[in-house]
């Protein structure tokens, strides 16, 4: 972590004073620190301590009156390679999800352009209540990093989860996210995402509920670790919020297969996690089609898609690397191991809708990821941001693999 910039933020919470020990960890690292208070959290430690450790003047306030000194939220906020919120209040997280920005921290906050990192701090009931847990999934859902409290005697003599992570805990994930921030660099990656509009006449067609979230993701991560990303994007109103990401919107299946096989000719990786239509109308009418009186039905005739998946796996390079996604309803290791073998990929990631939390339109998932030597690695419920890091990591393995 050699001159790695470091920004950690501190609110009122009494595990602040946990924070000296974390300050000092990074700087034994060779890290620049800066930290930033809230007024609350002076009552906890002191900015005194937090100096001497850090080796710079602990900031607070925009203005400093005694020194005449103005402290730019928005330079401290590019100066940054990661931001840590340790401890991080209820108020603060509530404030950071609303977007409020009334103290200096947060106007840094809403500055930063590096990644986020949060630890939350607080009373049980604090931390259980419906409101904290929707502010925490909600930053989860814009990209920062969550770093889940533990369990054990809070400061109300309670016993439960809302206790800070401890300081070499905390540390370890910054040294981790440092190691993993460049391990994709200089790679070519394709993602894609999001449903398939196909046309039925030019206001009707057929889709599916997919918002292309568990992608977008999968990009984001990517990219937040080096790699030079090209996201082939069904219709969504997401967006995938980094410059090393160049999107590539598309409507319909053939026009995500003419971006996807383009793009793959250059790649070394492609993820395909879109919810490509299976089928399309064979005849697309080029005027509304307007519902006849005399009849109660209307016949469709569909014709299959091109099958992106298995255009790549027949035309794919030693040197690279394919994942396909499978949405089951039944049977799916079995379902996910065919598709799998059959259109020659390396790994396969399964999702099974019967489970709660699963599917289209949640901001959770839970996978089975399926390399090609047929270990199935099963994973918890979680958030998707977190299930694309386990993707990635499965890719960097495949990736160790083909060094070897």
């Amino acid at each position: 972590m050699t001159s790695k910039k470091i920004l950690i933020g501190i609110t009122g919470s009494i595990a602040a004073y946990k924070i000296p020990l974390l300050v000092r960890l990074l700087k034994k690292q060779g890290a620049e620190v800066q930290v930033v208070m809230t007024d609350a959290a002076k009552d906890f430690v002191t900015p005194l301590t937090l100096a001497t450790l850090s080796g710079l003047p602990v900031l607070s306030k925009g203005f400093d009156p005694e020194t005449g000194k103005w402290n730019s939220h928005v330079e401290l906020g590019l100066w940054a390679d990661l931001f840590v919120i340790a401890p991080a209040s209820a108020n603060t997280i509530a404030k950071m999800a609303a977007g409020i920005a009334d103290n200096y921290l947060l106007t840094v906050c809403l500055s930063a352009k590096c990644p986020i990192m949060f630890a939350p701090a607080m009373d049980l009931d604090m931390y259980k209540h419906p409101a904290t847990q929707e502010n925490i999934r909600t930053l989860i859902s814009r990209g920062y990093r969550f770093i889940a409290p533990s369990s054990g005697e809070l400061a109300s003599g309670l016993c439960g989860e809302g206790r800070m992570e401890e300081p070499q805990e905390i540390f370890n994930r910054i040294k981790e996210f440092f190691q993993n921030k460049q391990r994709f660099e200089g790679k070519k990656v394709v993602v894609t995402a999001g449903p398939t509009y196909e046309a039925i006449d030019p206001v009707r067609f057929i889709g599916n509920h997919s918002s292309g979230l568990m992608g977008i993701e999968i990009a984001r991560a990517f990219a937040d670790q080096g790699a030079d990303v090209t996201l082939v994007l069904g219709p969504s109103s997401i967006r995938p919020e980094r410059s090393n990401i160049q999107v590539m919107p598309v409507t319909s299946a053939q026009e995500m297969y003419n971006a996807t096989t383009a793009a793959f000719k250059r790649a070394d990786i492609a993820v395909l996690s879109a919810a490509v239509a299976d089928f399309r109308p064979e005849i697309v009418a080029d005027q509304k089609i307007k519902k006849d009186p005399n009849k109660d039905e209307m016949t469709l005739k569909l014709v299959k898609t091109q099958d992106i998946l298995k255009t790549l796996g027949e035309n794919k390079k030693d040197n690279q690397i394919l994942v396909g996604f499978a949405l089951e309803t039944e049977n799916g290791i079995e379902n996910a191991k065919k598709k799998l073998h059959t259109k020659n990929l390396d790994m396969i990631v399964l999702n099974t809708m019967n489970e709660a939390g699963v599917g289209f339109k949640t901001k959770t998932n839970k996978v089975n990821i399926i390399t090609n030597d047929d270990e199935v690695r099963d994973y918890e419920l979680k958030p998707k941001s977190e299930v694309a890091q386990d993707v990635l990591d499965a890719v960097y393995q495949l990736l160790a693999k083909q060094s070897l």
